[in-house]
């Protein structure tokens, strides 16, 4: 858990901290690596808890506005940027 969150919180901060964090704290084994995404489970399932409780609206629709606001960050496909 200890290694999602600071995957997380690295990317974060920058383009630069976020490479340096994948290559240093991400597991190269199975075991590691399933850990590692459990770990990046629960952290979701926290920060979807909190919204809910923060916003008084159902999970299903945080993510909903979230990814509607991410499509329009990354643009249509095919439009420049």
């Amino acid at each position: 858990m200890q290694m999602a969150v600071g995957l997380l919180t690295a990317s974060l901060d920058s383009p630069e901290l976020e490479a340096w964090a994948v290559d240093e704290l991400a597991p190269q084994d199975a075991y590691g690596l399933d850990d590692l995404v459990a770990g990046l489970h629960v952290v979701s399932l926290v920060l979807l808890h909190e919204l809910e409780n923060e916003t008084g609206e159902p999970s299903t629709s945080v993510l909903q506005r979230l990814a509607i606001m991410a499509e329009r960050r990354r643009g249509t496909p095919g439009e420049p940027r």
